[in-house]
């Protein structure tokens, strides 16, 4: 098999100017002008440098992925250019152990697909100028994937949807709803304003400082927030979901950690301990927030749901909700969309908690989706 070479390794270094005006000048990927039988993925749109080879059918023939996570937790987030130089670092080596496990090498690769946007740029640059060295060096087509897009279509790899469904994408980085109309054909209903909740989780969970807990060390915000909420009770504090009045389905959350903060600060005084510690209550607090986030998300794609049901946008018989993202992962905040779907005569979807996350899988697949519907 042919391994690839050092050069592969040595990033050629375009400048910032010409990346960015590359990453801004695509909207849609053009898989439709290939026809593709083996495509290498590649994920570097954050924190995990991720790759995979699947096949026309859909098939994942091999996968890689690094975690940044652990270096995150110690610095307390995502720094960009730590992101950036973990991408460098292990690029190289996560691109060739999916072609191992797959058993292609570059040479037979149909093409080569790549997230483009959005995300981190330190983070895409990384992604998009190893995919670029690749495509060059072995002559092969190169698809810039839109993360977002890549994201709403992954259900369709496990599940028989059919368009149009409505999607809900809730991650660290993102929030957002859209009418899925077709591949590349996206309605956007609703989006935060401010940041995204698994963001906001996160924050909470370095204020509440549950990298001390002993149960939350390893854990990412979110994760550490989910698991130490099953120990509390979630009526010990009274966090109001935000927007209760806005009639769209918008969503908001720098206000409600700004609300969330103020009472930990408080709770510090009244335990008589510093900033960094773990407050007794903490589980009570991590079971508050989580079940307020869940609200304020369940309630704003409920009204979603009712909108595109009432104009006649979605099948009144077979109505489906996707969730995807990092945060569909949470148990208890899929709960409450399953409240919601139950209420509103809809099918709640969500692909197997490892393509939730960032994964090759959907880069690499999302051209294939798009061969397969058209």
């Amino acid at each position: 098999m042919l391994i690839l070479n050092k050069t592969a390794g040595v990033f050629f270094k375009p400048s910032r100017r010409k990346i960015y005006a590359f990453l801004g000048s695509f909207h849609f990927h053009p898989g439709k002008l290939f026809l593709h039988k083996l495509v290498l993925g590649i994920e570097t749109s954050c924190d995990d440098t991720a790759a995979a080879v699947v096949d026309e059918a859909g098939n994942v023939l091999g996968e890689a992925i690094h975690s940044q996570t652990e270096v995150h937790l110690k610095t307390g987030g995502i720094i960009p250019p730590v992101a950036q130089q973990l991408h460098r670092e292990n690029i190289q080596r996560i691109v060739q152990e999916a072609l191992s496990a797959s058993e292609v090498s570059p040479s037979e690769l149909s093409a080569v697909a790549t997230t483009i946007k959005p995300g981190l740029a330190l983070s895409l640059g990384v992604g998009l100028s190893f995919s670029l060295q690749l495509v060059d060096q072995f002559k092969k087509p190169f698809i810039p994937i839109h993360h977002m897009e890549a994201h709403a279509l992954t259900i369709r790899l496990t599940n028989k949807v059919e368009f149009p469904f409505l999607v809900l994408l809730i991650s660290g980085g993102h929030c957002l709803l859209a009418l899925v109309r077709g591949v590349s054909d996206f309605l956007l209903l609703g989006k935060s304003l401010d940041i995204a909740p698994g963001d906001m989780l996160d924050k909470v969970a370095r204020r509440l400082s549950l990298i001390k807990h002993p149960e939350c060390s390893t854990m990412s915000g979110g994760k550490a927030i989910e698991h130490l909420a099953k120990q509390g009770n979630r009526l010990h504090f009274d966090f109001q979901p935000p927007m209760q009045r806005a009639k769209n389905c918008d969503f908001s959350f720098s206000g409600l950690q700004h609300v969330i903060d103020k009472m930990i600060m408080q709770k510090e005084k009244e335990e008589g301990i510093e900033q960094g510690q773990v407050l007794s209550s903490a589980a009570d607090i991590a079971a508050a927030v989580q079940h307020t986030v869940a609200c304020h998300i369940a309630k704003r794609t409920h009204r979603a749901l009712l909108f595109c049901k009432q104009r006649g946008f979605l099948h009144q018989s077979n109505a489906v909700l996707v969730v995807s993202g990092g945060v569909a992962s949470n148990l208890y905040i899929r709960k409450a969309l399953e409240i919601v779907t139950n209420a509103t005569q809809c099918t709640l979807l969500c692909p197997p908690p490892r393509l939730c996350t960032d994964n090759g899988v959907m880069i690499a697949c999302a051209d294939q989706i798009d061969q397969r519907d058209n």
